[in-house]
Order: structure tokens, then sequence, then C-alpha cells
């Protein structure tokens, strides 16, 4: 028994250290990113001497970085309301409803996952130059959508499978019609799906840049993954705006994923297994 007891306490202190390492490994550049953005640019890479200052910030806000935040808040704000309300009707036509083809089109809906996405921008580029799209929010928010809502679909049907249809049923044999059985019956049930496929969503078009580059070209209308890279020049780079706009675009992510990574894992868990 004490030999047992030591190796199982020699276990979780090699486990305990390990996790360490790892989160030390994972958060070090995140922490090394805001830290820096809080320095001059003359001691921002040096290990001794630091100056602290708020300079990096403001220099950023006064070249119209605010603009871009706003872009990028409402951008990915409207296209994870719009995926949302799509992939949850869609994920409740194909988990309780019966069509002929129903297994085909959500096969169909979830090959545009199988696509990378550099071979998409192109001829989505021609599509919009054509239709005089570009440069315009309405454009961005429809690919953000549509590159978002096929996985959201694919969790959300997995995780309707964990709901009992019974309470559909009874919803309906008391005159529900099938909007309200969605949105009053099932949704609170499946909130932990919703945030999960809702969250993803939002982290998967805050941080997109490829349709960005090809679709917004002026100025207003840029997003900050596209206002940061005018930072890097061919010669020098201004890493002190650097580090002030990447620290300004993560700290939304981890503000949002902090508060709802128990519903992240509840929701991605039962979505994936329940198939």
């Amino acid at each position: 028994m004490p030999r047992r007891g030591a190796k199982a306490w020699a276990g979780e202190v090699a486990t305990l250290a390990a996790t360490a390492a790892i989160l030390a490994f994972l958060v070090y550049p995140t922490a090394w990113v805001f830290l820096a953005s809080l320095k001059t640019p003359e001691t921002m890479f040096s290990a001794r001497n630091w100056d602290w200052t708020f300079v990096n910030y403001t220099r950023l806000m006064d070249a119209g970085f605010g603009r871009n935040i706003f872009n990028s808040i409402f951008l990915c704000t409207a296209a994870v309301l719009l995926s949302t309300v799509i992939s949850v009707n869609a994920a409740y036509a194909f988990s309780r409803l019966r069509f002929r083809g129903r297994y085909t089109l959500l096969g169909a809906v979830l090959l545009g996952q199988t696509f990378p996405w550099i071979i998409l921008v192109t001829p989505i580029f021609i599509l919009f130059a054509r239709m005089g799209l570009l440069n315009n929010w309405l454009s961005m928010i429809f690919v953000y959508v549509a590159v978002s809502v096929p996985f959201s679909i694919y969790l959300l049907v997995g995780y309707l499978r964990s709901v009992p249809q019974s309470l559909d049923e009874a919803a309906i044999m008391d005159g529900a019609s099938y909007f309200q059985v969605v949105w009053r019956v099932i949704f609170p049930i499946m909130f932990p799906g919703i945030v999960a496929t809702a969250t993803y969503a939002f982290l998967l078009c805050w941080s997109e840049y490829l349709f960005s580059v090809a679709i917004l070209t002026r100025e207003e209308t840029k997003t900050m993954p596209l206002a940061l890279y005018i930072y890097f020049g061919e010669n020098v780079t201004d890493w002190g705006n650097v580090m002030a706009g990447a620290a300004l675009t993560t700290l939304p992510t981890l503000l949002m994923f902090l508060p709802l990574q128990r519903y992240m894992v509840s929701g991605l868990a039962a979505g994936s297994v329940k198939q």
C-alpha cells in the first residue's frame, strides 16, 4: 500500500508538472505580447531594461485603429447572429424532420468544410466584383456565415440527438408550431451547444484574413487583422503598433472564452459524441 500510494503521488506530481509546463508554453506568447505592448520600442525586446508606457496604444488609436475595431465587432456579431439562427433551424430540420434527400443534403452542406479557403477566394472575389459588392459589409457577412454554418450545423445536429424527441411531440400536441418548438422548447435545452457553435463562429470570423484582404480594400472598411498588416513594412516594422494592435485583437477572444469555456466544453463534447 505505501508503495502504491507513493506511485500514485508521484504520478499526480508528474501530471501537474507536465500540465504546468504545457500551460506556461501556451500562455507565454500571449503574455509576452501584452507586456511588450506596454513597453517603449527601444526596450521592447530587452530582458533587463523596461520602460512602461501607453504611447503604443495612443498612437494606434490616433492612426484610426478604433474604426477597425468597430468593423470587426460589427461584422463578426452580425455574422454570428445570422449563422446561429440558420444553424439552429437547419440542425432541427436535419435532426427531427423526415424528408427525401435529407442525408444527401446534409452531406452536401458538410462538404463545404472540406475545401481549403484559399481556392475559394478567387471565384468569390470575381463574383462580388461583378455584382459590385466589393468593400461591402454585406458581402463579408455572407462569406462569414457561409464558412461557419456547415460545422455549426454538424455540431448542433449531434447535440440535438441527445435531446428527447418526446419534448417536441408534447409541444406539438399542445398546438405549438415548429418555430415555437425550436425557439421556446429546444433552444433553452441546447443552450450549451449554441454557445459552443456561436463561440466557434465568432473566433473563426474574428481572425479571418484571406477573404477580407480580397474583398475589403478601402481603409474605412478594413478589419483588425487587415489593419495590423500595414505596420509590417518592407524594411521597417512598427513593433509598437503591432504589439498594441495584437493585444487589442486578442483581448476580446480571451474575455469571451474564459467565462464561456464551460459551455464550450460541454457543447462540443455532446455534439461530437452523440452521432
